[in-house]
């Protein structure tokens, strides 16, 4: 016997339906799954076609940039573009913001085009985040920078597992799946587990002596209750933690040996990664803290490439260390 399985963009169109919205969301989603089935292409070939390596020259990050994260920028770049939705983006890959459509656009996109790209010459996987605010339509843009509480939608694509996780504002997060026919497929309602017997711990061991004490301390203690994972790309272990409960974090780098490599602020960046993460946490029952202990959907960014700490994942266990964390602030 057959089975159809229902697309992204039927589940998308009746949900625009349903709430009585417009069609324009649907044409940037359509070029939003069209940017990222152009990135797994050209991952998957990568290795053939010598895609996979350095392109030379460093990111507004300070970062090696890889051909991959240039070739994912400019094709997320060109699809942006031909939507004519869009009024600019922030990309990790750009030292500025790149206007596209200032007059005619109504949404903000703030995207990493290929999230974990060390990952890329040993053939794992990698992401592809997102977030989506829109346009102030009652009088002049603002400021462009949007708070991740004011987002409407925030995504991530893992390359190439062919996965597709969308989180809708007050609608929940949802995953799809690749299908045959290349279209992504199976609406999946993700809400993080209740029960702790599941729950993971990710965060990169290499750095846990450099966290606060009070940090470290915490992981000593919790530890070895769950099962711990760390993929090293935030799509990746993210992906995870939405499926298995507990707890992802990336904690500020204070004592590192190398006092050039600390992090006072945290590592990762707040508008394209954490309040990406987050906004689909909340969707799917979790919640989201920086390093004071703050939630990570209310801070406003005062630049684009602004970065933070993170701790992501079930209620229960990221107000546990949320507290430890406003603790040593207010100390």
């Amino acid at each position: 016997m057959m089975r159809f399985e229902q697309t992204f963009m039927n589940f998308l169109l009746q949900h625009q339906e349903s709430h009585n919205r417009t069609y324009h969301f649907l044409i940037l989603m359509d070029a939003m799954i069209s940017a990222a089935k152009h990135i797994q292409y050209y991952y998957l070939t990568g290795a053939l076609k010598g895609n996979l390596g350095l392109a030379g020259g460093k990111n507004v990050q300070g970062e090696d940039v890889m051909r991959m994260d240039q070739i994912a920028h400019e094709i997320t770049v060109h699809y942006l573009k031909n939507s004519g939705r869009v009024i600019h983006v922030v990309s990790e890959e750009s030292e500025e913001i790149i206007p596209i459509n200032p007059e005619g656009g109504r949404y903000l996109i703030y995207f990493d085009p290929l999230d974990g790209s060390s990952n890329l010459p040993h053939g794992l996987p990698v992401g592809f985040l997102f977030g989506i605010a829109k346009r102030n339509l009652e009088g002049p843009e603002d400021g462009h920078l949007r708070a991740g509480k004011d987002y409407i939608a925030a995504g991530m694509f893992v390359i190439s597992t062919g996965t597709f996780t969308l989180g809708l504002k007050e609608a929940g997060t949802w995953r799809f799946h690749i299908d045959e026919t290349m279209n992504f497929v199976r609406p999946t309602r993700m809400m993080l587990p209740d029960d702790p017997e599941t729950w993971e711990l990710s965060f990169n061991e290499a750095n846990r002596h450099t966290y606060d004490e009070r940090v470290q301390q915490w992981i000593a203690e919790h530890e070895r209750k769950y099962a711990f994972r760390y993929l090293g790309a935030l799509a990746g272990d993210f992906h995870r933690i939405l499926t298995n409960g507990g707890m992802f974090m990336y904690p500020a780098i204070l004592n590192h040996p190398n006092p050039k490599k600390n992090r006072p602020e945290g590592k990762l960046r707040l508008m394209y990664e954490a309040a990406v993460v987050a906004f689909m946490c909340r969707e799917a029952g979790g919640t989201a803290v920086n390093e004071a202990g703050a939630p990570i959907l209310d801070i406003q960014p005062e630049k684009h490439h602004q970065r933070t700490a993170l701790y992501v994942g079930s209620k229960q266990l990221v107000e546990n260390i949320a507290g430890i964390l406003r603790e040593k602030n207010r100390g």
